[in-house]
């Protein structure tokens, strides 16, 4: 990002850019901590190519914008880290760039100050460019088009961004918390990846796009029904759906749990859970070639108009230590038909009383 940005030069290569570039990276980068906030203001447009009567022109924009009152004539050393990401957002919102190079630095900001930020994300979009580094898989899915995802500084995949957080989070989920070096159970004598003289199988890890694990159980059905039992292809909200998730072990499974969550045509998670959320009660251990299955009820809100996915898991251990057996992306799908304007769900009304 500082090469970009120009803060750096690179040892070999070069790096292109179209246009303005406005950064907002580390803390601090760019301000002058014995300046006051409007010093700053002045100085870091002027950094961004304004000149003093443009800046001049703008200021009072800047100042509403960053919101920080009275402290915006104190010098920078004595403000918070939500301060300085309040003044340094307010700068490159209102200097005209044409690219953003934004790192992580939202997650210091309030809540309020945050939606303002991401509201004017979603504006500059539409006539620039956006440059976003983030853990934050729902930040990456709501603002951008594409996504690289970095691993020790080697590129593991470019594509959209819903496929590169899907690879992103195959990695982090199928990373279990401890992996033994060898199946466990009555299978853990037989040869690697062969099946023991009882006839059951060792675990073989699952890698493909949709779907991963370690294998020491597979999800072998899923039923996605009303509450009467008819297969749901079709949803208006605000009804009984019954999810109902079987697994197969080929290894002991001490602890084991299903889950899924429902996320929207970007890939955005909008609600789940799984058996091993406190207060559920927890399932009995496993052998190999056992079967066993949970059945998940609950009420599906009114969603907007549109396609939805369920991505199922079934693994072991806790909410603090999971291991994924078998994760399925976008295992079953639905519709829904719903009239919801505007947003994501549908609020349900209790009442309304109009007063003159």
């Amino acid at each position: 990002m500082q090469l970009i940005c120009g803060t750096l030069s690179p040892s070999r290569g070069s790096i292109a850019c179209a246009g303005r570039v406005a950064a907002l990276l580390e803390l601090g980068a760019g301000f002058n901590p014995e300046f006051t906030g409007r010093e700053n203001v002045f100085l870091n447009a002027a950094v961004l190519g304004l000149s003093h009567a443009e800046i001049e022109a703008r200021f009072d924009q800047i100042a509403a914008f960053a919101d920080i009152g009275e402290f915006l004539e104190q010098p920078v050393k004595t403000y918070s880290s939500g301060m300085f990401v309040r003044l340094a957002f307010a700068v490159i919102a209102h200097v005209e760039a044409d690219i953003l190079v934004v790192d992580e630095a939202l997650a210091v900001g309030d809540a309020f100050f945050t939606q303002k930020c991401l509201r004017f994300l979603r504006e500059f979009r539409e006539r620039g460019t956006i440059l976003l580094v983030s853990h934050d898989m729902q930040a990456v899915l709501g603002l951008c088009d594409r996504a690289m995802w970095l691993d020790a500084g080697r590129i593991k995949c470019i594509d959209t961004a819903k496929i590169a957080c899907q690879a992103y989070m195959d990695t982090i989920y199928g990373e279990p918390v401890s992996r033994p070096t060898k199946p466990r159970g009555p299978a853990a004598n037989a040869p690697e990846n062969a099946a023991a003289d009882t006839g059951e199988t060792t675990a073989a890890p699952i890698v493909a796009r949709e779907e991963f694990g370690r294998g020491y159980a597979r999800i072998s059905a899923i039923e996605l029904t009303d509450a009467a039992g008819a297969p749901l292809g079709m949803t208006q909200g605000e009804q009984e759906v019954r999810l109902v998730l079987k697994a197969v072990a080929s290894n002991d499974v001490a602890r084991p749990c299903f889950g899924f969550h429902i996320k929207d045509r970007l890939g955005q998670i909008l609600f789940g859970t799984s058996t091993a959320e406190p207060g559920i009660e927890r399932l009995p251990p496993v052998k190999p070639g056992q079967e066993y299955s949970a059945e998940f009820r609950f009420i599906i809100p009114t969603l907007v108009q549109g396609d939805y996915v369920i991505t199922v898991s079934v693994g072991e251990g806790s909410m603090e230590e999971y291991a994924v057996d078998h994760w399925i992306h976008e295992a079953v799908a639905f519709k829904s038909v719903a009239l919801v304007r505007p947003g994501i769900i549908a609020c349900k009304l209790i009442s309304v009383t109009e007063q003159s």
